[in-house]
């Protein structure tokens, strides 16, 4: 995608690029120098704010997937052999203890030692792991990876997707039975269907595509951005639906601006990836909006809002590492695609705001986030079940790439 002609200069967007060339660098070469388990191979599964290691700490797949995307796609862009090396370990780590040879599918965590803990079959996590073998694929040529991502995107289309009504279940016993709680976490509500599966099923399977353009695999693409406008995006206030039943039922109000603003650039990612033109139109427009809608929830320091809950008028007053990777990469890419300055200058005035606050320069990384009063939300990770690589990282080298060469 080309850079808008507009009053944004060369040397803004060379500095820009340049700043997260650096803090890609830094955020890597944490989880190089702090994360790795020498004791039981793999990651640690827990590493606190101030850099202590819980070593009894369960450790997930999520996290590990998105090592392992982390380092592929930092090897893919910069060829650093100890990218590759990292990304191996991460690989080797999955294969060795989250993969069912059983039932097929990843577990959802195994314990410090490797051993399997939580065995239920969450879909969100298996798409995270399509998403970061194909990546891998990529930066190892392995095709023992490619036909691993091939036969968990089967598996997945085979046992979570809704033939019927289309769309995919939230998840599964080990076996791939029902289950009575579906939650990935104790905050979501516990439905069958979610945007919030949805959108990394989407991504996972636009990255199998880059590497595997196959035909039912490109429907499943178009009917996952179908969803997206036919139930996940509300028309009226151009946010998105997060919950639903399994007859697509509307089953939440709350407003999620971090996902609001990911979608927007995932959407047309995936539209451009398998080259639908007519849906790179439709989410073009539909992407701008969503990004207008997301604006509701910047603050005036430029750091986005987590969450609003619109029956009691309530803001979720917390500023977390995520949403603002998230609000960069889709503020930039409305930038694109609508050629506004404006939201070239929200993504530069949400930068600052990451750099100013949620940047740990003592002890390195990005902090969970930070409170209304600007204070670091306490007890929280540096690394576990759900703080990693992937969110700032992906941030990063997403943005270089759409700058490009500039000479």
């Amino acid at each position: 995608m080309l850079q808008p002609s507009n009053t944004v200069s060369n040397h803004q967007l060379a500095v820009f690029s340049n700043e997260l060339t650096g803090e890609l660098k830094n955020v890597l070469n944490y989880w190089l120098n702090h994360t790795v388990d020498e004791v039981n191979g793999g990651f640690w599964g827990k590493i606190n704010n101030v850099n202590q290691v819980i070593p009894g700490a369960p450790k997930g797949s999520v996290l590990n997937a998105r090592i392992l995307w982390s380092f592929s796609a930092a090897y893919n862009q910069n060829p650093d052999e100890a990218y590759l090396q990292a990304a191996e370990r991460a690989y080797d780590y999955i294969k060795a203890h989250f993969v069912d040879d059983e039932f097929g599918g990843v577990y959802w965590s195994v314990d410090y030692k490797g051993d399997m803990l939580d065995t239920k079959k969450q879909v969100y996590a298996n798409a995270f792991t399509i998403y970061a073998l194909s990546e891998y694929y990529i930066a190892s040529k392995s095709a023992r990876a490619k036909e691993e991502t091939i036969g968990l995107y089967h598996l997945l289309v085979d046992k979570s997707y809704d033939k019927d009504k289309t769309g995919y279940f939230e998840a599964f016993t080990r076996d791939w039975q029902p289950l009575g709680d579906l939650r990935l976490s104790a905050k979501d509500a516990n439905e069958k269907k979610t945007m919030n599966t949805h959108l990394h099923v989407l991504e996972a399977y636009t990255n199998l595509y880059r590497i595997w353009p196959d035909d039912g695999l490109k429907q499943q693409i178009e009917t996952l951005i179908n969803n997206f406008f036919d139930h996940f995006i509300d028309a009226g206030t151009g946010h998105l639906v997060l919950f639903f039943d399994e007859d697509w039922n509307r089953r939440s109000e709350t407003i999620s601006y971090g996902h609001d603003i990911e979608a927007t650039w995932l959407l047309l990612e995936a539209a451009e990836v398998i080259g639908n033109h007519e849906m790179i139109t439709r989410v073009s427009s539909t992407c701008i909006a969503i990004a207008e809608a997301t604006i509701q929830g910047l603050d005036v320091d430029g750091g986005l809002w987590y969450e609003y809950e619109p029956a009691d008028d309530h803001l979720i007053k917390e500023k977390h590492w995520w949403v603002q990777a998230e609000a960069m990469v889709g503020f930039y890419n409305a930038w694109q695609v609508s050629g506004s300055d404006k939201y070239f200058h929200l993504v530069l005035k949400n930068w600052a705001f990451i750099k100013d606050k949620i940047l740990d320069k003592q002890n390195g990384e990005w902090f969970w986030g930070i409170k209304a009063d600007g204070s670091i939300m306490p007890c929280e990770d540096k690394a576990g079940l759900w703080k990693c690589p992937y969110h700032n990282s992906r941030a990063c080298i997403e943005i270089i790439r759409r700058i490009g060469p500039i000479n």
